[in-house]
């Protein structure tokens, strides 16, 4: 066990470090972010902050030098440089990183595991793209294997003359497409587990997604995803389980007539569980913290009937005094500078009481 007055490292700079940083304060914990962009959001309200790239193997030396755990904010550290950070422990471990990143790496481990991903296949060249299409059919969309998110390094195949209308640099990288899903619905199963092995999980929130970034998690979920939530327990179970898992762990499906369908995995604590900060008894952050610092879980049963989560993206920030008008609405702002089309600056909980 870790005792308060420690120092947790937090790799990563963003809101998710901030809010995972937050959280650690009320345990009595400092929290020391490293981060390659010098305005981090995180850092505003941790003790220490080291500005350095990721390849910076004697940063991130020092960085560890001064931690007594490290977790990470983000899917996207490279895990290379991690070895820099030498007798120190990750949590969650590298592995998760490993299979996270690629997208081809996780359908594979899922499909391993008894899981359901959409139909996929690898692609490297405009003739594996069409050999795709002939198995798997359209529509589809045609993914990065590294690096995407929130829609980014997409491309929807509709038909295909869209294949053969993209662009020659789409293939300079590795890629991966997937065949259409038709869904009732989409929902998240998060789930924190100890080290020990104990296992705990948050009410699933249906998720509804605008161009591709999530607008609003709802809890409970609608009957589509009620039925479907045990089996993707099960799953999401099994991958923690099989990767010896320490920390919140998120899993995204599709509710389907045939059951859960597996979307992707993110190591981390996510968007479609803000809701826990007010609305369960023990939030995300909360119990990412006490996991990786050997604590006992907290409980995340449900703290009202229900909760609505809305993400605040882009102009909407400047809605800010609206939504304090209203006093049942709980605000969190990130802190951002700079509002962009499709940027996170921060989301709005509503807890239903009656």
């Amino acid at each position: 066990m870790i005792p308060p007055g420690e120092t947790i490292g937090i790799l990563g700079g963003g809101q998710l470090g901030r809010m995972i940083a937050m959280a650690a304060a009320q345990l009595g914990y400092r929290c020391h972010v490293y981060a390659p962009e010098a305005d981090s959001i995180a850092a505003e309200v941790c003790g220490e902050f080291t500005n350095a790239e990721w390849d910076d193997a004697a940063a991130l030396a020092r960085f560890a030098a001064d931690c007594a755990v490290i977790t990470y904010e983000f899917e996207n550290v490279p895990v290379a440089p991690l070895a820099a950070l030498a007798a120190t422990p990750l949590l969650p471990g590298a592995n998760a990183l490993e299979v996270a990143q690629d997208r081809l790496s996780e359908k594979t481990f899922v499909t391993d595991l008894g899981g359901t991903p959409a139909p996929f296949a690898a692609v490297d060249s405009r003739e594996d793209l069409a050999a795709a299409i002939a198995r798997i059919g359209t529509p589809g969309i045609l993914k990065t294997r590294r690096d995407g998110y929130d829609g980014k390094g997409q491309w929807r195949v509709m038909t295909g003359a869209d294949a053969a209308g993209l662009d020659d640099a789409v293939f300079a990288r590795p890629l991966v497409y997937e065949g259409f899903v038709t869904f009732a619905a989409e929902f998240s199963v998060i789930l924190c587990r100890a080290a020990n092995g104990d296992v705990r999980f948050w009410d699933s929130a249906e998720n509804r997604h605008v161009g591709g970034i999530l607008d609003r998690s709802t809890v409970p979920a609608g009957a589509a995803v009620a039925g479907e939530v045990a089996a993707a327990r099960e799953l999401a179970r099994a991958i923690a389980d099989r990767l010896g898992y320490v920390g919140v762990l998120t899993c995204e499906f599709f509710a389907t007539a045939n059951g859960p369908v597996f979307n992707e995995m993110a190591p981390r604590v996510h968007n479609s569980g803000h809701w826990t900060i007010e609305g369960a008894v023990t939030s995300q952050f909360e119990n990412h913290v006490r996991a990786i610092c050997g604590l006992p879980l907290g409980d995340t049963r449900l703290a009202a009937k229900g909760v609505v989560m809305d993400n605040l993206i882009g102009d909407d920030v400047h809605d800010w005094p609206a939504i304090l008008s209203d006093p049942a609405n709980h605000l969190h702002l990130y802190g951002k500078a700079a509002a962009r089309p499709g940027r996170k600056m921060g989301h709005v909980t509503r807890l239903i009481l009656e």
